[in-house]
């Protein structure tokens, strides 16, 4: 039986669904301890395997494209925070003030990896490229996203400066790079079992989503988001993702990028990480905030892979138009 075009992906479903057990099942106490430690190895676990999967050769193969690279690194982590910032005064009266915390956040995160690179496949982009530059966000994202956050933010609501650098470096940055090294050994075992490892992935985001909205609903959060806040919140994701999706094509095409590199530019230049945001905001902020600041997170999460889905069929169907065109035209008569 074929899926509804209309029903969320599975992660969305379980985050959902995760959401809500832990607003009618919070854990606290010890249990809420033991959530914890299991989460900081989850986290630990997580970036160990992004940096197994990561193969070298692939970011070998696009990384000679610096402008393309440079492009999307100042799409992620310039555009996106001047665009929080100045569209304060639109997107503020739409939410609680830790709601827009939490776009602010949402702006100073970096990339994607696995959503970037499937799209820019579907859309028949330049796959090396997006490789490298998702690969790129990710690991800069460790150092410049927790800066960002302090710039953004300042005292109120990150742990911010050298101490939150420091304890995403440890928790994010070494288990990537021990990854990365122990590769030569597990690779293989890694790219076989993909599939299965995706499970993993998925959990670890689920349980740190848990814990943190266990500790945020113990807090008052729902007392705290009034129903139109998150109705605003949606229209804000909304905003961003439009501008951003049409800022990043239009510089594509000013600057002169190929269709293959404007496509790559696009999808990897306009998308969010779910998978290094939530960890993140697990680190930065204090416990009992983190519930608000992953908010806009998960709801962009699921904007971007729905419009991103519709937009790389249309650039597919795009670039089979012209291919069917010179086959017609070369044919014998």
């Amino acid at each position: 039986m074929a899926r509804p075009r209309l029903l969320p992906d599975n992660l969305t479903l379980a985050l959902i669904a995760t959401v809500i057990t832990a607003s009618l099942l919070p854990c606290s106490g010890s249990v809420a301890e033991v959530f914890h430690w299991a989460t900081t190895f989850a986290i630990g676990m997580l970036f160990f395997l992004h940096g197994a999967k990561l193969s070298r050769e692939a970011v070998l193969a696009g990384f000679l494209h610096w402008r393309l690279h440079l492009l999307v690194l100042c799409c992620t982590f310039v555009l996106f925070p001047l665009l929080g910032l100045a569209l304060k005064p639109l997107l503020s009266p739409l939410v609680t003030p830790q709601l827009y915390l939490g776009i602010l956040f949402l702006c100073a995160l970096p990339a994607t990896v696995q959503s970037a690179i499937a799209f820019t496949s579907l859309a028949r982009g330049n796959i090396p490229a997006a490789v490298c530059s998702a690969s790129a966000s990710t690991m800069i994202g460790i150092f410049l996203t927790p800066l960002l956050v302090q710039l953004m933010l300042g005292v109120q609501g990150s742990n911010g400066g050298l101490d939150a650098i420091g304890k995403i470096v440890l928790q994010l940055f070494v288990p990537f790079v021990a990854g990365q090294l122990a590769r030569r050994w597990i690779g293989r075992w890694v790219d076989a079992h993909k599939g299965s490892l995706k499970f993993f992935d998925q959990g670890s985001i689920l349980l740190v989503v848990y814990t943190a909205f266990s500790e945020a609903v113990i807090q008052g959060l729902w007392q705290s988001i009034p129903l139109p806040a998150l109705v605003g919140l949606l229209v804000c994701c909304c905003i961003l993702l439009a501008l951003s999706l049409g800022m990043t094509t239009l510089l594509a095409r000013k600057l002169g990028f190929s269709r293959e590199d404007e496509i790559t530019i696009v999808f990897c230049g306009s998308k969010k990480s779910l998978a290094s945001g939530v960890p993140m905001a697990n680190v930065l902020f204090a416990s009992s905030a983190v519930g608000a600041i992953i908010l806009p997170v998960m709801l962009f999460h699921q904007i971007q892979l729905m419009v991103c889905a519709v937009l790389a069929q249309r650039y597919a169907r795009r670039s089979e138009t012209p291919a069917m065109e010179t086959k017609a035209a070369n044919a014998p008569l």
